[in-house]
């Protein structure tokens, strides 16, 4: 068996929480716990407590959340953080690692670390997003800079970034093709859609200023029959500014584990993105999630959509509301029966597990680069 470079502990600093919304960086650093030990360090939580809370998913998988006094300032949150940090590499041993980046912001902090990689993961433009750092470009800038590896999390953003760092690589969103399958199989109607009528259009996802809000409302007010069910939280946009009508359903926040009954129960998965400048990096997950449960998908023309799945039977693309109107009623009328045999083989090959085995054979090739530059670093040889 062939040796390869290995590390005991990854560092990664996330600007999303492990309870959220499950997605790419759970699915990707819950198999890296296989091979390390990942530490998750979340964004501050603002409350009565001064104290950094380390919560053991699994022995190999730890969640770090900083608690901080809300009176607290910026220069001493960064402060803050950091001893919590260096206190943290003594009390567990943590010697050998790489560091793995969701949030350039996180370099305030981290900047006095000496990790043996430095890995990037830019599963969104986030400077882009409301209410963003007006430091985040700056940072990030610095990022790429010191980043041994940049991970994009579709391609529209391998092309924002590759000229900005000399390794970087292109991983769109993947898929639990077998967690999602479940869908297909006619699973029990959970029970707060039980009384919602047909046909059933689907959103899943966070609710937030990526969603075209008039969109939805003008497709609820000119068909009332059909019925358009949202799955997901609702983040930085006021809950009264949503569209309201007796066939749109909020049912809120789901579950992982329960979405495949939600989609085994709708006809058509939706994905109403808004054309802004916090949607024209985006490679939506659902895409190939509502596709892996059997449903047809109606998407605006998100870029990494048209180009990945534009030519697929089941995925229309809508560019107005009268077109997105348009493409549901042939689904629906029609029942379209499009090549599920040649579309599943195409998910099998995006599946999380290939994407992990293609990022940690690239960062394998990075430290076992860097070893040959330095003899003598000893590697540890994965088992």
């Amino acid at each position: 068996m062939s040796s390869a470079y290995q590390l005991q502990d990854l560092l990664c600093f996330s600007h999303l929480r492990w309870n959220f919304v499950y997605q790419r960086p759970q699915h990707l650093l819950s198999r890296a716990s296989k091979h390390f030990r990942v530490w998750f360090w979340e964004e501050p939580v603002r409350d009565d407590h001064n104290w950094l809370e380390v919560r053991s998913i699994t022995p190999q998988l730890h969640i770090l959340i900083p608690h901080l006094l809300p009176t607290t300032g910026h220069e001493a949150e960064i402060d803050q953080q950091r001893q919590w940090l260096s206190g943290l590499l003594i009390r567990y041993g943590i010697t050998d690692y790489g560091t793995w980046y969701y949030t350039p912001m996180a370099l305030a902090f981290t900047d006095h670390l000496k990790p043996r990689v430095t890995l990037y993961d830019c599963m969104d433009e986030l400077s882009a997003f409301q209410g963003a750092s007006p430091q985040l470009r700056e940072q990030e800038k610095q990022l790429l800079q010191r980043a041994d590896l940049v991970f994009t999390g579709g391609h529209s953003l391998f092309e924002a970034k590759k000229k900005l760092n000399p390794s970087v690589h292109a991983f769109p969103s993947s898929v639990d093709y077998a967690h999602f399958a479940k869908a297909r199989q006619g699973l029990l109607d959970p029970a707060d859609q039980q009384e919602i009528a047909y046909p059933r259009i689907g959103y899943s996802g966070v609710i937030d200023e990526r969603v075209d809000l008039s969109l939805l409302r003008e497709l609820a007010q000119r068909q009332p029959t059909w019925q358009f069910i949202l799955l997901g939280p609702v983040v930085k946009i006021d809950p009264d500014t949503l569209p309201q009508a007796s066939n749109l359903h909020y049912l809120g926040m789901k579950s992982y584990d329960e979405l495949p009954a939600y989609f085994s129960n709708w006809e058509i998965g939706m994905l109403p993105f808004a054309l802004n400048e916090s949607t024209r990096f985006i490679s939506p997950t659902k895409t190939p999630e509502y596709l892996a449960g059997g449903l047809p998908v109606v998407s605006t023309p998100i870029r990494d959509v048209v180009t990945t799945y534009g030519g697929c039977g089941p995925v229309w693309i809508a560019d107005s509301v009268l077109t997105f109107e348009e493409a549901i009623g042939r689904m629906l009328q029609n029942h379209p029966k499009p090549d599920w045999v040649g579309i599943d083989v195409q998910l099998r090959q995006q599946s999380w597990q290939r994407t992990w085995q293609a990022m940690l054979g690239l960062v394998e090739e990075q430290l076992r680069a860097k070893d040959v530059d330095s003899p003598d670093t000893q590697p540890v040889l994965s088992l």
